[in-house]
C-alpha cells in the first residue's frame, strides 16, 4: 500500500478544515486544503472568540465539547513543535454562566450530569465575591437598547451562576490554525492558499476534483466542504443543497473589544462569562481587555447575507451600543470608549445552529460546515470525527443507513453522529442562537 492511498480535498484553510486535514493525514490520506485567503485562519477563523466551553443543548454536543476541549489541553502533542512562531495557549480562565432564576438551565445541568462535566453551582454571593465589578441585578428579558424600559431591572437580583473549571478560551485563533498548518506540511500535506473553487467535479458519479478560477484541475478522490461562510455557495456547486433538510447561511456578525474597569485586571482575574439574561458573552482578551459578542436574544434582528464576499465590514453604531450597553449593565464600571472597537465578520449558521457533519448524497462528497460561533473549540475533534467518517464510507459502510459511532481517542465518549447528520430534522432541543 502507497503512503497517500487517495487524495482528499479539504475546501477551506480555518481551523475546522486544518484540523480535518490533520486527521486525514494521520488515516493515511494525502491532503490538499484549498482556500481563497492568502494565510490559513484569514477567514472567520482569525474572528473567533475561541471560547471553550460545554454549554450546549444537545447530548452529542456536549460530548463534543468536552472531547474537543482535551485536544487544546493537550496542544503540543497534537501540532509538535513545526511552527517557529510558537503555539497558541490555552487559558483555562474558567467559564461561567449566569443564572437569572434558580432553575435556569436545568436541561443543561442535566447534560452536564450525564456526561460527567464538572461544575460548581455559585450563588450569587460567590460570584459578587469572585468578581466584585459584576452587578448582581437582573435585567431579563434582554431588549433592544432604544426600549424605554431599558435597563430598569426586574426587581430582584440574579440567582448566580453555573461555573465550568475546565472552561476557558483559546489565545490566538489565527495562530492555533498556523500550528495545524506547520504540523500538516511537515507529514506532507499541501496548502493552495490564494485559489477559488468553482467547480466541483465527477467522474462516474463520485467526486474526481476540482476546478479552480484560473481553470486549473486539482485531482481528488474526496473532497471535504469546511468552507465556512461560502459552504452553502460550494454545496450548490456540487449539487448537494437541495436534498439537505438542514441547510447553511451566512450570517455578519460583529465583536466588540473594551478595556477592563479601572483597577480590575479581567486578563488575570477574568472569566469567560455567558450572560442570557442581558444577552451577550464576554471573555478576558491580551492586554486587559474584554471580548464582547452577543448571545442572539430574540429581541434582535439577525443580518443574513446572500454573498458572502460582500457584506458591510464597518462597525455598526446601534450593535456597539447594543452589545457595549448591555454588558455596562452588568459591568457599571466598564468604560465604553467613544469609538468603536472591534471586529466584523461572517458566521457560517446551520438552520437550528447545529453544525453538520457528514456525507452527501455525492459520492466521496463530504461536509463539516454550519459550525461558526461555536465550534471553534471542536476543531480537533472535529477533524477526527470526520476522518472516521470519511474513512468508514469510503470503505464500504453506508453512513446514512448506519450512522458512524464516534468514540472519543481521551474520554472514551461515544457521540452518536446522527445529531450532525444533514438529513435531520430541525434540532427542537437546541438553544438556536451561538450556544448551540
Amino acid at each position: 500500500m502507497s503512503d497517500f492511498p487517495k487524495t482528499a480535498l479539504i475546501i477551506g484553510g480555518g481551523v475546522i478544515g486544518c484540523g480535518i486535514a490533520l486527521a486525514l493525514l494521520k488515516a493515511g490520506y494525502k491532503t490538499i486544503n484549498i482556500d481563497k485567503n492568502a494565510e490559513v485562519g484569514y477567514g472567520s477563523t482569525v474572528n473567533s472568540c475561541a471560547i471553550v466551553r460545554f454549554s450546549y443543548s444537545t447530548i452529542d454536543g456536549v460530548k463534543l465539547a468536552v472531547e474537543g476541549h482535551h485536544y487544546w489541553k493537550n496542544w503540543a502533542d497534537l501540532v509538535g513543535d513545526h511552527d517557529p512562531s510558537g503555539l497558541a495557549r490555552y487559558v483555562q480562565s474558567g467559564h461561567l454562566v449566569l443564572k437569572t432564576k434558580a432553575d435556569d438551565r436545568a436541561d443543561m445541568l442535566d447534560l452536564y450530569r450525564e456526561v460527567g462535566v464538572p461544575f460548581d453551582e455559585w450563588s450569587a454571593d460567590d460570584l459578587k465575591a469572585r468578581l466584585p465589578i459584576y452587578d448582581m441585578t437582573s435585567f431579563a428579558p434582554p431588549m433592544p437598547v432604544d426600549d424605554p424600559a431599558f435597563g430598569s431591572g426586574a426587581g430582584h437580583h440574579i440567582a448566580g451562576a453555573i461555573h465550568c473549571a475546565d472552561g476557558g478560551y483559546v489565545n490566538d485563533p489565527q495562530l492555533a490554525t498556523h500550528n495545524l498548518r506547520c504540523a500538516i506540511e511537515a507529514m506532507g500535506g499541501i496548502f493552495r492558499l490564494k485559489s477559488e473553487v468553482v467547480e466541483v467535479l465527477t467522474k462516474e458519479g463520485h467526486t474526481s476534483g476540482v476546478r479552480l478560477a484560473t481553470g486549473e484541475i486539482v485531482p481528488g478522490d474526496v473532497i471535504v466542504n469546511a468552507a465556512g461562510p461560502h459552504s452553502s455557495v460550494i454545496n450548490r456547486m456540487a449539487g448537494v443543497e437541495d436534498e439537505m433538510s438542514v441547510k447553511t447561511r451566512a450570517l455578519r456578525r460583529e465583536v466588540h473589544h473594551l478595556p477592563s474597569p479601572e483597577g480590575f485586571d479581567f486578563s488575570v482575574n477574568g472569566i469567560a462569562t455567558s450572560d442570557p439574561d442581558v444577552g451577550v458573552y464576554w471573555r478576558p482578551e491580551v492586554g486587559n481587555k474584554i471580548s464582547l459578542g452577543s448571545s442572539d436574544p430574540a429581541c434582535d434582528p439577525k443580518t443574513w447575507v446572500e454573498d458572502p464576499d460582500v457584506f458591510d465590514t464597518n462597525i455598526s453604531e446601534f450593535q456597539w451600543k447594543t452589545q457595549t450597553w448591555r454588558l455596562g449593565l452588568r459591568v457599571p464600571a466598564l468604560p465604553i470608549p467613544n469609538t468603536a472597537q472591534g471586529v466584523v465578520d461572517l458566521y457560517d449558521v446551520s438552520d437550528d445552529w447545529i453544525p453538520i457533519y457528514d456525507k452527501t448524497s455525492l459520492p466521496g462528497f463530504y461536509v463539516a460546515i454550519g459550525s461558526s460561533g461555536h465550534q471553534f473549540k471542536n476543531a480537533g475533534v472535529a477533524g477526527d470525527l470526520m476522518a472516521d467518517l470519511i474513512t468508514y464510507q469510503e470503505n464500504g459502510g453506508d453512513h446514512d443507513s448506519a450512522p458512524l459511532q464516534f468514540k472519543g481517542r481521551f474520554t472514551g465518549l461515544t457521540v452518536d453522529t446522527r445529531a450532525f447528520s444533514r438529513l435531520r430534522k430541525q434540532t427542537a432541543s437546541s438553544s438556536f442562537s451561538v450556544r448551540g
